[in-house]
C-alpha cells in the first residue's frame, strides 16, 4: 500500500484528512510499527529521546471515548446532544490513533524547548509516515490533551504532556486545498542573496 511520489511533489500537495473522514482499514500492528521507527527519525539533540509513543487500537478506543465523555460532561452537564456525540467519538474516528508523548525534562545542556520541539518533529513524521505507506493522517490536540486529569485513563505519566494525538486511517473523501499563507505575509529576509 506504499505510495510512490516524489518528496518535493508530496511536500507540495500534503494536506491532512479530517479524522471524521476516515475510516478502515487502518494500517496493522507491523505498519504502525513501521510507521513509529520513521517518525522517531527526527532531531534529537543529546540522542534524548524525549518522546514515546502511545497506539490506541481496536475495542479500547470506544471504552477511552466513553470516559472522556463522562469527564467532559461533568465540566460542562449542558453539552448538546451534538457535541456529546462529538466527545463519545474523540478515539474512534479513524481505526487508529497514536499519541505522541513529550517526555521534556529539565536537562544539564538540553533546553526544554528544544525536546519539545523534536516531539513536534516526531507528529509531523508521523503524519509522512502514515501517508508514505498509504494511510491518511491528521494531528489533533484537543481539550484532553491538555486536561492532566485525563493522563491516567490515556495513559500518560506524571511530567509527561501530550504533542499531539495522529489519527491515522484510509480517507473516504479526496483532500482538499485550503488557503495557505503568502510568503510575503511571513517571510522576512536578512541580508544579500549569495
Amino acid at each position: 500500500m506504499k505510495t510512490e511520489i516524489k518528496l518535493i511533489d508530496y511536500l507540495a500537495s500534503r494536506r491532512s484528512i479530517p479524522a471524521f473522514q476516515m475510516g478502515s482499514p487502518g494500517p496493522g500492528t507491523a505498519e504502525v510499527e513501521e510507521m513509529l521507527r520513521l517518525a522517531s527519525r527526527v532531531p534529537d539533540h543529546g540522542k534524548l529521546a524525549p518522546w514515546r509513543f502511545i497506539v490506541y487500537r481496536g475495542e479500547e478506543r470506544a471504552r477511552i471515548s466513553g470516559e472522556l465523555k463522562k469527564m467532559a460532561l461533568a465540566a460542562r452537564p449542558d453539552l448538546s446532544e451534538e457535541l456529546i456525540k462529538v466527545e463519545e467519538t474523540r478515539l474512534t474516528r479513524a481505526p487508529v490513533v497514536v499519541a505522541v508523548v513529550s517526555k521534556a525534562a529539565p536537562h544539564f545542556k538540553i533546553p526544554e524547548w528544544e525536546q519539545m520541539m523534536s516531539a513536534g518533529a516526531v507528529c509531523l513524521n508521523l503524519l509522512m509516515a502514515a501517508n508514505a505507506l498509504g494511510y491518511a493522517s491528521n494531528w489533533l490536540t484537543e481539550w484532553y490533551a491538555f486536561e492532566e486529569k485525563a493522563y491516567p485513563l490515556l495513559g500518560v505519566a506524571p511530567g509527561e504532556r501530550i504533542a499531539g494525538f495522529i489519527h491515522i486511517g484510509t480517507a473516504m473523501v479526496p483532500p482538499t486545498e485550503r488557503p495557505r499563507p503568502e510568503l510575503a505575509e511571513i517571510v522576512t529576509w536578512v541580508g544579500e542573496d549569495a
